[in-house]
């Protein structure tokens, strides 16, 4: 098989942000359209890393990336199948992929489907949204231009208030039945001033009660600070919340209700959440590739490390059915001009995604960074 000349992190950039073309309905394992991200993607891993890789995007649709045909496929001794990844018909690497989990066969006592309660990300992370609906979603002049949180519902795939029994029954199952490790929370923005916090809090509650595992939160930043504490009361170790898009106009055009709350109000409130969650346990997700500049993104992270926060920066994908639809993704060198710098900051300050307790940056399966951070560990090791 043809080596890789280039390192992993620069591969795994390259495969995330131009995705993987399918060429029959079988090579799809394990992946979602719509609702509340990551979205149009599949788990694929790669020599150990676990990558979620677009395959419901008109970048994957063009993408060099292909995998050998079905018939090829081989089963490992996990039930994973397993299949050579190909790109302009030249193999490069072995692949596995995710497999359904065992909870998915299963339904609640009044016949909801486990799966429309939760769902299987990466390969064991279990992740829902408790409030698929979301007072910026319902506006068009509020919504997020990216976000597709009503597609899942609207395509009956899931229900639009998850309750906290529900949640523990499924998270018991799940740990249970497919060694799920942690667990993401994550809501659309509900009228009150919690902006999600108090979902989060009895949510937690509820799945802490019979079953001992790591939970993030990830919420809109609550207009009174005590919630923070009483999040972690409730039972979450971590938290994120999510920037996206950091440039004022950019926030205004892109994000318009988020954008309400200011860039201040964010930077104190992850001030006041360091405070109770500790440093690297709260995160906030950057998407690079909507018009924030490489110096931009870089430098705000740098301030963000110094505050105590973990900027998960991911590639933006784009989902069909949003208004970005058709936005191309960013290329896998402002990728790694990105990644790079900042791997070597978080190593530095011994901030890494792998010392955070649960969620989205602990998976790190959305971004490459966590390989870039592997790079960097490495190379300080050496100097």
């Amino acid at each position: 098989m043809t080596q890789l000349k280039m390192k992993q992190s620069q591969f795994l950039t390259e495969l995330q942000t131009k995705g993987l073309r399918l060429q029959s309905a079988d090579q799809a394992h394990v992946s979602r359209r719509g609702g509340a991200g990551p979205s149009d993607h599949q788990a694929i891993t790669v020599d150990g890393t676990t990558l979620m890789v677009p395959i419901y995007t008109q970048t994957a649709w063009s993408s060099p990336f292909t995998l050998s045909d079905s018939d090829e496929l081989q089963q490992t001794e996990t039930g994973q199948q397993s299949a050579t990844l190909l790109s302009d018909k030249i193999p490069l690497a072995d692949v596995t992929f995710a497999k359904d989990p065992n909870f998915y066969n299963l339904t609640t006592a009044d016949g909801i489907p486990y799966s429309h309660i939760a769902t299987l990300h990466s390969t064991d992370v279990l992740a829902t949204t408790v409030l698929q609906t979301c007072i910026r979603y319902e506006s068009r002049r509020k919504a997020c231009q990216f976000c597709s949180i009503g597609q899942s519902l609207r395509a009956g795939r899931t229900i639009a208030h998850k309750t906290p029994e529900q949640l523990a029954e499924v998270a018991k199952a799940a740990v249970e039945l497919d060694g799920i490790k942690h667990i993401v929370m994550t809501t659309g923005t509900p009228a009150g001033a919690d902006r999600g916090a108090k979902v989060m809090c009895e949510s937690a509650q509820g799945i802490k009660a019979v079953v001992d595992v790591p939970i993030q939160g990830q919420c809109e930043p609550p207009k009174d600070p005590i919630w923070y504490q009483r999040m972690k009361d409730a039972g979450i170790d971590a938290l994120g919340m999510h920037l996206e898009v950091i440039t004022p106009e950019l926030r205004k055009s892109i994000t318009p209700g988020k954008a309400e709350v200011s860039l201040d109000e964010y930077y104190q409130a992850f001030e006041d959440a360091v405070a109770v969650f500790g440093r690297g346990q709260v995160s906030t997700y950057i998407l690079a590739g909507l018009g924030d500049t490489q110096e931009t993104i870089v430098d705000t992270c740098r301030k963000l490390i110094e505050i105590g926060v973990y900027p998960f920066v991911v590639p933006f994908v784009p989902i069909s059915g949003t208004p970005l639809e058709d936005r191309p993704a960013p290329t896998s060198e402002f990728m790694e001009a990105v990644l790079r710098p900042l791997a070597k900051e978080l190593v530095n300050l011994d901030m890494t995604s792998d010392k955070v307790k649960a969620g989205c940056a602990r998976c790190g399966a959305c971004s490459s960074l966590s390989r870039f951070e592997k790079e960097a560990e490495d190379e300080r090791q050496i100097a």
